[in-house]
């Protein structure tokens, strides 16, 4: 067990290697090349006419960061000795040879896959090109997207995402906003377990103030397990039409070092601006973060006998048991 957490170093958990991990927001990429950590390696990501693209942030004649120089003719270009690098890594471009000299093949970056897609831009650090999750709601007309993040946390992923998946936190941590302590009863639920997927039944949790309109009901969550982690929630009104959803994605930079991102997508008017509901939910995180940067272990357990589970964290138990089944190694034990 560790008793603090590791920075620094190169995370080599193949399951997160092999999936598509949120490095930031679209609009975070301008027009200068932008640097990330993502399981401890140093991402540069730039913007050209062809798209988006993902490289190691390391030039490699003598190692320095790509992310320091600039973005020249859609080639990226080291900012030490002026190599410029096209889209796909190759280098193109020695200022210090002779005109019309050959260039090595071995003059090239290490590439990433990436792609945008939800508003962020996502990279594949094995270049597997896997699947990524499906969001409908993003596409949804009667839907009104807001992107939210990015939040730091010091925690591992799996702390943070189980914690966005304990409904039964809602009445204690978020008391006035999510729940009330007067009624902190969760329904009995079962969780649900097919073609990769983990969902749950429907969950009557009571709120005080369940659409911004100011009154208590009971409402209906519905949560599932999109990837180690990504999680999302589905919040209905019983008495109306109204919906609300979200997806939550976490950035591992490294041990403990996670960045939060998110999306919710509403079908109804909530009164707000953008801003004002971002505000919210950042309301609402801060005050799970000294939460799930205290639990200890910093790992979350896989042997359900450490920790006592009870009938409303069947949620929980399925994602450890989830995590297992995958073979993810970050922050579990």
């Amino acid at each position: 067990m560790r008793e603090r957490c590791e920075l620094g170093l190169v995370i080599e958990d193949q399951v997160l290697r092999n999936s598509w991990i949120a490095a930031c927001r679209e609009v975070d990429v301008k027009s200068e090349p932008l640097q990330v950590t993502i399981l401890g390696e140093r991402v540069v990501l730039f913007k050209n006419d062809e798209g988006f693209h993902a490289f190691k942030d390391l030039c490699i004649h003598r190692g320095s960061a790509l992310s320091l120089g600039k973005v020249k003719n859609g080639c990226l270009v080291c900012p030490y000795h002026g190599w410029e690098y096209s889209a796909t890594g190759e280098c193109v471009k020695i200022p210090q040879l002779p005109e019309g000299a050959a260039i090595t093949k071995k003059a090239k970056a290490i590439t990433y896959g990436c792609k945008v897609a939800y508003g962020f831009v996502w990279v594949n650090l094995n270049n597997n090109e896997p699947s990524l999750f499906d969001y409908p709601e993003f596409h949804d007309e009667q839907y009104r997207n807001v992107i939210w993040g990015p939040q730091a946390v010091k925690a591992n992923p799996p702390r943070i995402i189980e914690n966005f998946l304990d409904v039964s936190h809602l009445a204690f941590v978020h008391e006035g906003y999510l729940g009330v302590q007067e009624k902190p009863e969760i329904s009995d639920y079962k969780v649900h377990k097919e073609n990769g997927r983990i969902y749950t039944d429907e969950i009557t949790v009571f709120q005080p103030n369940a659409d911004g309109t100011g009154v208590s009901k009971d409402v209906l969550y519905t949560y599932e397990v999109l990837n180690p982690i990504t999680a999302r929630f589905t919040k209905r009104d019983p008495s109306t039409t109204h919906a609300f959803t979200m997806f939550m994605t976490v950035l591992p930079a490294g041990e403990c070092d996670c960045i939060a991102f998110g999306v919710e997508s509403f079908n109804y008017d909530i009164g707000q601006t953008d801003e004002e509901a971002i505000e919210f939910q950042n309301t609402i995180f801060e005050q799970d973060k000294p939460i799930v940067e205290n639990q200890k272990p910093e790992e979350l357990p896989l042997d359900l006998q450490v920790e006592l589970s009870l009938k409303f964290d069947r949620l929980s138990i399925a994602y450890r048991q989830y995590l297992k089944e995958f073979g993810v190694t970050l922050g579990v034990e």
